[in-house]
Parts: structure tokens; C-alpha cells; sequence
């Protein structure tokens, strides 16, 4: 056994030396020949290869170029023919330019003859460490990709999502972005948006407002009604159909509360709800209607015997 492992470790000295042997040689051939005819010979083993190779890439770079910029161009039309909203329009011809460049750009590496099947699989490493460190970004980056898509809201929309409400401004790709009434940007993830509940004040063509009057006990409760339609018929802002429904809602220990409940345009719902408040105040106490305030009754009974005394 130890004069095997000693063979076996002469061959090895031997296979180095003889390999060691051929570079020298080489060298040595390569530095007495003369530069006349060594250099025709590398040029034609792998210059004029690898020079057909990058004009064949860089033919296909310029015509893979011209063909994305031709297809984005179809899609857009396909887009405006459907009356697309410009954030979907913007994001889509942005997903398919990166998708097709990075195609384009691993064809042009094959050309050039580099393994492309090692570089993938770099890749795809790298893409499966980067999305699980960027797990949430990725999640409301599919977000944007459903809210484009299926649209639940869009730019302009008053919307009331995670505890937050207000007028969409900008749809981003992993963001949505809103402002508020009181002149607050809020951004908001889209992964969120996409999987909670969102309440789009803006989907229908008409907003209900609702009011609660209160009078007190002994006013005319008719007379209350009829000033209340009165109202509801001079503001041009709320609908004639349907029709304002104006009722007894409760009776309360201080008060009887009637309902008002109208139809107007999304865009006027403040408008009308804080209108309405300031003519009530200023018409119901002209008419003889009385705002009720916390009140309780107290009864006296004088004490047994004190009569008599």
C-alpha cells in the first residue's frame, strides 16, 4: 500500500512538471516567433469569430430596439382604442419594455457565445434572495398590478381605505396616493389595498347625505317636517329623484329626532351637508322651533306630617 501511494504521488510530480514543461515551452515557442505569423493566426482563430459574433449582436440589439418601440406603440393604441386610464397605460408599456429588454439582452449574450444557462440560473438564485427579502415590496407591487387591472378605484375617486379617506391622486406601482379633506397626503401600500376593504365613495353616480334634527317635546312636529322639505326643494344641488325622505326617526328623554335623507352628486356631498346645518340652525328658532337640551324633571313631595305642622 505505501509503494502505491508513492507511485501514485511520482505520477502526480511528473503530470505537473510535464505540465509546467508544456506552458514553458510554449513560451518559449511564442517569444521566437516572429510577431508576422502568430498574429494572422490568432486573428483568424478567434478575432474575425468573435467580430462576426458582435456585429451579428449588435444587428440584433438595433432590430430587438425597433421591435419593442414597435410593439409598445401597437399596445398603446390597443390601450387608448379601450380608453385605458394613463397610470394602467403607463404601467403596462413599462412592464413589457423591461420584460422584452431583458429577453433581448439575454439573446445578445448567447450571440456573443457566453453560457447563458449558468447566467439564468445566477439570476434566478438572485431573484429567489431578493424576493424574499423584499417580500412586501413585491406583495404591493402585485397589489398595483390588480388595482390596475380590475380597477376598484382610480385617479380622482374619494376613497376611505385603512382608516384613512380622501381623494386619490396618484396610482403608483407599489403605491397609492391620497389627500385628504383637511390637505393631508397619505400614502398608502398597495398589498394592503388590494386584499382590505375599500370604500369608493365615487363608484355610483349618487351619494346619499344624511341629517338628524332634533326638536323638543310640545313643538309642532308637521310644521318641522314641512320647513325641512322646504329646504330640500330650494337647493338646486339636491335630487329630485329618488325623492327626499323626511321622517320620525326616535324619541329620546330630551328630544324628537326626524331624519332627513337626500340624493345629491358625489362632488357636492359637503357642500350640501354643511349648508343644510347652517340654515336649520338659522331657520328653525325664526319659526318657532326649539333646539332640545339635556333636562331632567324633579318632583318635590313634602315629608308625612308636614302638612299638619
Amino acid at each position: 500500500m505505501e509503494n502505491d501511494s508513492i507511485v501514485s504521488e511520482v505520477s502526480e510530480v511528473i503530470q505537473d512538471t510535464a505540465a509546467v514543461n508544456g506552458i514553458t515551452d510554449g513560451v518559449r515557442k511564442l517569444a521566437t516567433t516572429p510577431l508576422s505569423e502568430w498574429v494572422p493566426e490568432l486573428v483568424k482563430e478567434y478575432v474575425v469569430p468573435f467580430g462576426i459574433k458582435l456585429v451579428a449582436a449588435i444587428i440584433v440589439l438595433i432590430l430587438g430596439r425597433w421591435a419593442i418601440k414597435l410593439i409598445q406603440k401597437g399596445l398603446q393604441k390597443a390601450m387608448a382604442r379601450r380608453n385605458a386610464e394613463p397610470t394602467l397605460n403607463s404601467f403596462i408599456n413599462s412592464l413589457v419594455s423591461v420584460l422584452l429588454s431583458f429577453i433581448l439582452i439575454i439573446s445578445i449574450i448567447s450571440i456573443l457565445g457566453v453560457n447563458t444557462s449558468s447566467l439564468v440560473a445566477l439570476l434566478a438564485s438572485a431573484g429567489l434572495a431578493i424576493g424574499m427579502a423584499l417580500s412586501g415590496t413585491l406583495q404591493n407591487f402585485a397589489g398595483g398590478v390588480m388595482i390596475m387591472l380590475f380597477r376598484p378605484f382610480k385617479v380622482g375617486d374619494f376613497i376611505a381605505s385603512q382608516g384613512y379617506e380622501g381623494k386619490v391622486s396618484a396610482i403608483q406601482i407599489f403605491n397609492t396616493v391620497i389627500l385628504t379633506p383637511d390637505n393631508k397626503t397619505v400614502i398608502l401600500p398597495n398589498g394592503a389595498l388590494s386584499t382590505g376593504v375599500v370604500t369608493n365613495f365615487n363608484k355610483e353616480t349618487d351619494r346619499r347625505v344624511d341629517w338628524v334634527f332634533s326638536i323638543s317635546y310640545g313643538d309642532d312636529y308637521d310644521k318641522a317636517k314641512a320647513l325641512l322639505q322646504r329646504l330640500c326643494d330650494a337647493d338646486p344641488r339636491i335630487l329630485k329623484e329618488p325623492k327626499v325622505v323626511i321622517e320620525l326617526l326616535k324619541m329620546t328623554d330630551n328630544s324628537v329626532d326626524i331624519t332627513v335623507r337626500a340624493r345629491v352628486n358625489p362632488a357636492d356631498y359637503w357642500a350640501v351637508f354643511f349648508r343644510m346645518n347652517e340654515l336649520v340652525y338659522k331657520t328653525f328658532p325664526q319659526e318657532g322651533l326649539h333646539f332640545p337640551f339635556p333636562q331632567m324633571d324633579v318632583h318635590l313631595k313634602d315629608p308625612v306630617g308636614a302638612s299638619a305642622q
